[in-house]
């Protein structure tokens, strides 16, 4: 964990490379801040509820990579799914590298949303196979809500992609605003070019 956070304090002050970025994408960068870097109190909310939510997951990946015929069998051939082994494997490795994502905060929007996809199933599966048992249904929804609230709401601001998104961001409208002043000065030369005038002798 001690280096999971001085990795990220790197992460802050490391240089980035610029490059001539899109429009749209420079006019989405406040609302990719605000969703980045919310307070200091909801923002160790959400770091709780990363570190909750990815610790307990990570091991349900690691029981489906250590015997995931054993997975297909059990539970991806009840949904009737073609390639239940490939099934499995996607479930692995989406909880497995899901839950990684979410500790460290990294790329988090695709772990929550693999985290997400995975309990969607699950759910699925245990509505399908025993009903509405709560007893079999809390421990997935409780994943899934965890997972969900994660991807509406964001990592917080102690996270990588809060202390990487928003500097590359910031590069990227510094070099669309410069970009934009060079090609208006570049145009205001081309006007200020004088254009020889020939004139042709009379017969």
């Amino acid at each position: 964990m001690a280096a999971c956070f001085a990795l990220w304090f790197v992460a802050l002050g490391k240089p980035v490379t610029s490059f001539a970025p899109p429009a749209r994408l420079t006019a989405l960068a406040p609302a990719v801040k605000a969703y980045l870097r919310p307070g200091p109190m909801a923002s160790f909310g959400l770091l709780l509820l990363r570190l909750t939510i990815g610790a307990l997951m990570i091991h349900h990946g690691q029981e489906k990579l250590a015997d995931p015929q054993q997975f297909a069998n059990t539970y991806v051939a009840s949904l009737h799914l073609p390639f239940p082994l490939f099934f499995a494997y996607a479930a692995g490795f989406s909880e497995l590298i899901g839950s990684w994502l979410v500790i460290l905060g990294l790329l988090t929007p695709l772990g929550a949303l693999a985290l997400s996809g995975t309990m969607t199933v699950a759910a699925y599966q245990h509505i399908s196979t025993a009903g509405f048992n709560i007893y079999v249904l809390e421990l997935v929804l409780l994943y899934l809500g965890g997972s969900l609230a994660l991807l509406f709401n964001g990592p917080g601001r102690f996270s990588f992609d809060a202390g990487i998104i928003p500097a590359v961001l910031d590069d990227m409208s510094v070099v669309a605003a410069s970009d934009s002043t060079v090609s208006s000065g570049d145009v205001g030369d081309l006007l200020a070019i004088p254009v020889p005038v020939t004139h042709s002798p009379r017969g």
